[in-house]
């Protein structure tokens, strides 16, 4: 029964993204993950090739967001060309993608509030900061966070195969509202459960942390001006929070939505198209050239770099 629903559901899926022509969101999703994939690593190999910026928590933070993202964008680009094909992909190939996919996405989540405790405890704490978080425990933590991404979705893909049993049926379309969405019948409250304590502890963090540094630093002046360092940081933190965080609260929708009778499939089609399209990739979009301008000791190794590949140019050229 489970597999003519999940039949059914592709084909219409596929029936309304070719009624709205909404295939032409491939094109910016196209051309957003091209331009990130090559300036990640870019900045990526500034950073491991720094002894000083591998040694520092923010950039391996950084580093750790960057990779991320390029493992989201990879696969998530390689779904969208296989559903543009109209490749048919076994169920159980899709449940690992997505899973994957869901693990890169809350991976790089946990990281930019990583960012903001980092940031927090190096202005609260500056004479102990190195021995609060040397590099070693950088690594840990962020093994860590790649652990506590994983286990929800990877459970849920063994959960599924279990219920599932040896069926070997093969989807037209592989998304993780889908995916979800059919597991949502009997795991509706721990999916909701996982995404709401998961964005509600990352938003606390965030919010204590950003209103601790205000109190500590509102008496040093750095707020005065209205286009100080300090108030350009905090609008570009809070611009690419806002950014990671809202395709996960429209996702939450989307998974409201999936099996209500009074909303139109088009609907649906349409609002998971634009997010996955358009609302997860900005944040991508933004990140590196972001982190490349803000952090001037990037951007003086990439000129660094930029200049010995030049003078290595000329001396071969002579």
């Amino acid at each position: 029964m489970t597999s003519v629903l999940i039949a059914n559901l592709t084909q219409d899926w596929v029936e309304s993204l070719q009624r709205w022509n909404l295939e032409f969101f491939f094109i910016p999703t196209a051309i957003i993950t091209l331009s990130s994939l090559l300036a990640n690593p870019v900045l990526l190999m500034c950073i491991f090739l720094s002894p000083a910026l591998r040694q520092e928590t923010r950039y391996l933070l950084v580093a750790n967001t960057l990779a991320a993202d390029m493992l989201f964008l990879i696969l998530n680009l390689a779904i969208m060309i296989c559903n543009r094909v109209r490749a048919q992909m076994p169920w159980l190939v899709c449940e690992l993608v997505t899973a994957v996919t869901i693990t890169a996405y809350c991976s790089a989540i946990l990281t930019v509030t990583l960012m903001v405790v980092d940031t927090y405890a190096a202005v609260r704490w500056p004479l102990r900061y190195h021995d609060i978080l040397p590099p070693a425990r950088t690594h840990h933590i962020l093994l860590g966070a790649w652990l506590l991404a994983a286990v929800y979705p990877f459970t849920l893909v063994i959960i599924m195969e279990r219920e599932r049993g040896n069926t070997q049926e093969k989807l037209a379309v592989c998304m993780a509202i889908i995916s979800l969405g059919f597991m949502q019948l009997k795991h509706m409250i721990g999916i909701h459960i996982y995404f709401f304590v998961a964005a509600l502890i990352c938003a606390v963090l965030i919010f204590y942390c950003y209103i601790r540094l205000y109190m500590v630093t509102r008496t040093q002046g750095i707020w005065q001006s209205r286009f100080s360092r300090a108030r350009v940081t905090l609008l570009a933190h809070g611009v690419l929070l806002l950014l990671y965080f809202l395709p996960g609260f429209v996702f939450s929708l989307e998974l409201m939505l999936f099996h209500r009778k009074d909303i139109s499939q088009d609907v649906r089609v349409w609002i998971s198209t634009v997010n996955m399209c358009v609302f997860m990739m900005l944040p991508r979009a933004f990140a590196p050239y972001l982190y490349g301008l803000r952090y001037r000791e990037i951007s003086e190794t990439l000129m660094q770099l930029l200049l010995q590949h030049r003078r290595l140019g000329q001396v071969n050229v002579s």
